[in-house]
C-alpha cells in the first residue's frame, strides 16, 4: 500500500496519501514501526490485516518521482503491479469523497503516472481521496 505525496511537505493537500498511510499504520498498531528502507528510498512499515501481510510505503521523493520508490519496493518485496494499492489525492473529487479505481489511466495525476511508467503497468488499484479544487 503506497501513499503518494510530496515527502517532507506534510499537511499539504497533495500529500493526503501519506496522511492516510499514517492513519492506517496507527489503526494497525504499527505506527512506531516506520523505518527508512534505502533500497527503495521510502519509509516502510510492515503490518498484518485480515490475514494479509502488508507493506506500507511512503516514498521519500517528490510526487512525480514516487513511482521509482514504488517500483523498487515491488522488486524488493516480490510484488507485481496487481499486488500494489496506491492511495492518492484527487482534485476532481469533492473534499473528503473517496473512490476506488481498478487500473486504467493516471487521469492526469503525476504520482500515478510515475508509478505506471516505473512499473510498466497500469494494473494498480487506486484509492482516490477527494481534495477538491481551490
Amino acid at each position: 500500500v503506497a501513499g503518494l505525496g510530496n515527502y517532507g511537505l506534510r499537511g499539504t493537500r497533495h500529500s493526503v496519501g501519506m496522511e492516510v498511510l499514517d492513519q492506517l499504520a496507527r489503526q494497525l498498531a504499527v505506527a512506531e514501526g516506520w523505518r527508512v528502507d534505502k533500497r527503495c528510498c521510502a519509509d516502510v512499515a510492515l503490518a498484518t490485516a485480515h490475514g494479509l501481510e502488508l507493506v506500507l510505503l511512503k516514498p521519500r521523493r517528490f510526487m512525480n518521482l514516487n513511482g521509482l520508490s514504488v517500483a523498487s519496493a515491488a522488486e524488493v518485496y516480490s510484488l507485481g503491479p496487481a499486488d500494489i494499492f496506491l492511495v492518492h489525492d484527487d482534485l476532481d473529487k469533492a473534499l473528503g469523497k473517496v473512490a476506488i479505481k481498478l487500473g486504467g489511466s493516471a487521469r492526469g495525476h503525476n504520482g500515478v503516472q510515475s508509478c505506471i511508467t516505473a512499473l510498466q503497468s497500469n494494473e494498480m488499484t487506486r484509492l482516490r481521496i477527494g481534495i477538491g479544487r481551490p
